[in-house]
């Protein structure tokens, strides 16, 4: 049996233990703060001086679906902002080739070159947002509830001016059109937390924790899929998205 001096060694031994455990289920890599802004206009490019104040981080490729090897890495950054009404997105995403020809919202945009968001804030329900826009600056906006893997997405009932996500691309390099030749493309987007509604609809308080992900595809060839935090194939694999922290 054990002294209290050794049940003290012990318990202090154990919450070391648990400590380390934490800290690797949930490590700094794996964390991103977005922090605090005035709400501005997006153009495409990126020059509100509101970004400024924001800094930017990385997406890598990963392996996507069935893909024996990840594609070529191309560099791809993220800014995000966020206001008392809704999240601001800003990918730079270097390329050659612009693989876009689909000219319509809410069609299949991720068979062609895309940037998504996936949105997950209360992680009590599996149910997130997946928003998406393409080079030829069309859009996305779903609702997805996966249960057990089994993902599927729902569009706005009402999609207005009260919960409409503002978007814009830009291109550079070359002409903003299917097929051309670039350098690079810039989506910025501002989806309202009103978009969001049941699963949020209101501006979360700081220190407010979501889970989310963010994805980029691009398809010269090979076809190469990257994101923010790695997932095993799929972009709905929920359970890999790291965690946003509002300041």
């Amino acid at each position: 049996m054990m002294n209290n001096r050794q049940c003290l060694v012990f318990a202090l031994l154990l919450l070391a233990t648990l400590g380390q455990a934490s800290s690797a289920r949930i490590s700094a890599d794996s964390v991103l703060t977005i922090k605090k802004t005035s709400d501005f206009e997006v153009n495409g490019a990126g020059t509100a001086p509101q970004w400024k104040t924001a800094d930017w981080f990385e997406l890598t490729v990963q392996k996507g679906p069935r893909q024996p090897e990840p594609g070529k890495q191309f560099d791809t950054r993220v800014k995000i902002l966020y206001s008392d009404k809704g999240i601001y997105f800003l990918y730079n995403c270097a390329d050659q080739k612009l693989t876009a020809t689909i000219t319509e919202d809410f069609g299949a945009l991720f068979t062609e070159d895309v940037v998504e968001v996936f949105l997950w804030p209360d992680t009590d329900v599996p149910i997130y947002l997946e928003y998406e826009v393409s080079p030829l600056n069309y859009e996305l906006p779903i609702l997805v509830p996966n249960i057990k893997g089994r993902a599927q997405g729902w569009k706005p009932w009402h999609y207005n001016d009260t919960n409409k996500v503002r978007h814009a691309t830009s291109v550079q390099g070359g002409e903003k059109k299917s097929m051309s030749a670039i350098t690079g493309w810039m989506a910025e987007f501002f989806i309202p937390f009103a978009l969001m509604n049941p699963i949020a609809s209101k501006m979360p308080l700081p220190g407010t924790k979501w889970r989310g992900n963010f994805y980029r595809i691009d398809y010269d060839v090979p076809t190469t899929y990257y994101s923010w935090k790695q997932t095993n194939g799929s972009f709905h694999d929920y359970q890999k998205f790291g965690t946003l922290i509002f300041e």
